[in-house]
This record gives C-alpha cells, structure tokens and sequence, in this order.
C-alpha cells in the first residue's frame, strides 16, 4: 500500500460551551490547527503518484475561506472539537478524493485527534 500526506494550517476560535464552566475549553479560546490529509493506493497511476499534491489545492482553498481566522462554532454542527473537526475534513476529502484514508488534527504541538474509519 502506498501512502502520501499533505499539512494544512489555518487559525481559528471555538468555545466548548456544553462543558463544564471550569473546564478551560469552555472558555473561548483560538488555536493554530494543523490537519494532515493521508491518501492511500495499492497501485500507483500513471505518473507514478497516490495523487498529486497538486490535487489537494481546492482543500486548501476550502480551509482558507470556510475555517481559517473563523469561529469554528459558527461553521460546524457539532462541538468543535479536534476529533469532530477530523471527522469534517476526512468526509469532505473522500468525496472529492477516493483515495482518502485519514485526515489528523491537531490544536497544540502535543495534541492530535484522527478520524480513520
């Protein structure tokens, strides 16, 4: 199996407001995210790739204009958490890209939360 990831970054705030009120997260707070895309092959294509990077580039306009210096309780229905944020741009990545295996995101340099079904 061949396997190829691409890094993303964007800036953006949340709020975990249905945590306790002592709970640091419940605060609003901003984070500089990090997401990472995994694609995986069994076989290459032609030009010898999973994909393309270059492929990737509408995620990154995607992230661009829908996440980043946003409020991410203002874009996702769910908590904005790091693992429903993973959930988000793994099913926006495999409706555009089959080879989609799993998309990592991480708040701060030691956290990360992945979505690999």
């Amino acid at each position: 199996m061949f396997r190829i990831t691409k890094e993303f970054h964007f800036s953006a705030s949340h709020q975990l407001s249905h945590l306790p009120a002592d709970h640091q997260c419940a605060r609003l707070h901003g984070h500089n995210y990090i997401v990472v895309v995994e694609l995986a092959a069994p076989d290459l294509n032609a030009d010898g790739f999973v994909r393309d990077y270059h492929e990737l580039k509408p995620l990154k306009a995607y992230i661009d204009d829908t996440f980043d210096h946003h409020h991410l309780d203002d874009v996702l229905e769910v908590p904005s958490t790091a693992e429903n944020l993973a959930r988000h741009f793994y099913d926006w990545c495999k409706a555009r890209w089959s080879e989609t295996a799993a998309v990592k995101v991480s708040e701060t340099p030691k956290t990360w939360a992945e979505y690999r079904p």
